[in-house]
């Protein structure tokens, strides 16, 4: 018969290894590939942040453990990794992805485990329209969409425009949808549309037909690579009216592959370095020396949001359990964070201010905030 302070030892190291065990945490994204950029910096928003809750003390006495897939850019892949991680893994929530397309894959894998997934960044309404215990960080592509139509028409004072979509990619196809029809009920002219694959390298056919329409401006809500390689080309070819785009320009590589071509063009995001506000100041100091001096984008606040968020609603929830987490990720009001104040819709949609970024001399310039 043991004795009651064996017992009581013996449940006080229970509760100790109890106490001890991590809460994980998972995480894909395009680590590799074409888009690597759009993982990469989002992946160190996401590492910076669990190291700082847990160098805090982590959450309800337990530190976060976070588990990751790498999906490679590659189509399908998404969706194996989600499972790994629900799986094997057994992680609590996933975080991801950039791309609304891989989100989209993901998304049902979470949906029907009942584990929440945030998305840092993907746009597309479709995402969290999957089911219920999908949410995003980030402003979605209606927003985004009308921003850059009131833009091209308030302060670039064009009215004749053509789009250039992704005929593979929701999010570009999304975002051009939505910036058609704010730009048209303005008053504004798309005088021609064309579109390309995603992997294309070739756009001089749909680059003539453009110019030869004689617009007065280029909408291109691509992702990076093929719209610094759509500019460069349109340069080329005399075309040299202001292309504009969304988030997905959003990486460094944008002006290693566009250069001097990509001057006197914008593109809207979620966040700018420049931004003076002491949060973001503070945050941008600390991503520097975690990552070798590396400028912090907005997947990197965004990824580094998501994992707040996610920690604030565990904190809130009192339980790791799927479907209290869920509840408590849904009642996230007011958040603050370095891409600002998170507010979950009806839609587990967040309400956010969109930067718009000009590129000007082989750099990437905070323009200006416009408000939801």
């Amino acid at each position: 018969m043991k004795t009651p302070s064996l017992l009581l030892a013996l449940v006080a190291l229970a509760t100790a290894g109890r106490a001890a065990e991590t809460i994980k945490v998972g995480e894909y994204a395009s680590l590799t590939g074409k888009e690597a950029g759009f993982g990469q910096t989002s992946h160190h928003g996401v590492i910076l942040a669990i190291e700082e809750i847990n160098a805090a003390g982590g959450v309800l006495g337990r530190k976060l453990e976070l588990a990751y897939e790498d999906n490679q850019t590659k189509p399908g892949e998404s969706a194996t990794a989600a499972k790994k991680l629900i799986s094997r893994d057994k992680v609590v929530a996933l975080i991801g992805e950039v791309s609304s397309g891989r989100s989209l894959e993901a998304a049902p894998i979470a949906q029907a485990a009942h584990i929440p997934m945030i998305a840092p960044a993907a746009t597309n309404p479709k995402v969290t329209q999957t089911g219920n215990y999908i949410f995003r960080v980030c402003f979605i592509d209606p927003f985004q969409g009308t921003v850059m139509a009131k833009f091209a028409k308030d302060d670039l004072k064009v009215k004749r425009v053509a789009i250039l979509s992704s005929v593979s990619n929701a999010y570009s196809l999304g975002l051009a949808k939505f910036f058609r029809e704010t730009f048209t009920a303005n008053g504004g002219e798309v005088v021609t549309e064309k579109n390309y694959s995603e992997g294309d390298k070739d756009f001089r056919a749909q680059l003539t037909a453009v110019k030869a329409a004689g617009v007065q401006g280029v909408f291109v809500p691509g992702y990076y690579t093929e719209s610094a390689l759509i500019i460069r080309q349109a340069r080329e070819l005399g075309l040299n009216v202001p292309f504009f785009g969304g988030d997905g320009w959003e990486d460094e590589q944008l002006l290693g592959i566009g250069g001097e071509a990509l001057n006197g063009c914008y593109y809207s995001t979620h966040f700018s370095a420049e931004n003076t506000d002491a949060t973001v100041a503070k945050f941008a100091s600390q991503y520097k020396g975690r990552w070798n001096n590396e400028v912090p984008g907005a997947f990197s606040a965004l990824g580094y949001d998501a994992v707040y968020v996610l920690a604030d609603a565990i904190k809130r929830a009192g339980t790791t359990d799927g479907p209290k987490l869920r509840d408590a990720l849904a009642a996230t009001k007011d958040f603050p964070g370095v891409s600002g104040f998170t507010t979950i819709d009806k839609e587990r949609n967040a309400s956010k201010s969109a930067t718009i970024i000009a590129l000007k001399g082989g750099k990437a310039t905070f323009f200006k905030t416009v408000a939801p």
